[in-house]
């Protein structure tokens, strides 16, 4: 199975009927499709990597949700419960998406999501992201303290593995 990570500017007039575009396209291709706040993701490892723990969730049914997508965002997010992972959604008005594209029509999907979102450098872990990255993701000064801030994207790394155990 295929999975396209795609992040960019979006100007979502309306976070509903935003999501109702991306689920035609989800529709058109055949795949799943899951929009995420690009400013809480710590780069494409992090987004790739709850993306390959939830497919093999699914996959095993130990899944939270009946959907990849939403199983997607729950592992994105390191949490069990849907409404603390709904957190990682998307939201109105300009704003940085992280659009994770799953199944066989990855590809041409992606293309189609190219028309939705302006391509700009948004899914990297970067130092304007820290503040909200660490709320996000709870992680305390001790953490930071013991292995360094250059070591925040781990951590989110780290939630994301943790929710296997947590279940």
């Amino acid at each position: 199975m295929n999975i396209k990570i795609i992040g960019g500017i979006a100007d979502i007039k309306d976070t509903a009927e935003f999501i109702k575009t991306l689920s035609g396209v989800a529709r058109r291709h055949n795949v799943t499709v899951q929009a995420l706040d690009a400013d809480k993701i710590a780069g494409v490892e992090h987004l790739r990597f709850a993306v390959e723990k939830a497919m093999r969730s699914m996959s095993l049914g130990r899944n939270i949700s009946k959907d990849l997508g939403m199983e997607i965002l729950l592992y994105a997010s390191g949490r069990r419960q849907i409404n603390k992972a709904l957190q990682l959604g998307i939201s109105p008005g300009k704003s940085n998406v992280a659009i994770a594209i799953v199944g066989d029509g990855a590809e041409r999907a992606t293309r189609e999501m190219r028309g939705l979102v302006q391509d700009a450098p948004v899914l990297n872990y970067n130092e304007s992201k820290k503040d909200v990255i660490l709320k996000t993701f709870d992680i305390t000064d001790a953490e930071i303290e013991a292995v360094g801030e250059d070591k925040i994207p781990k951590l989110v790394l780290e939630r994301v593995a943790l929710l296997d155990v947590l279940k």
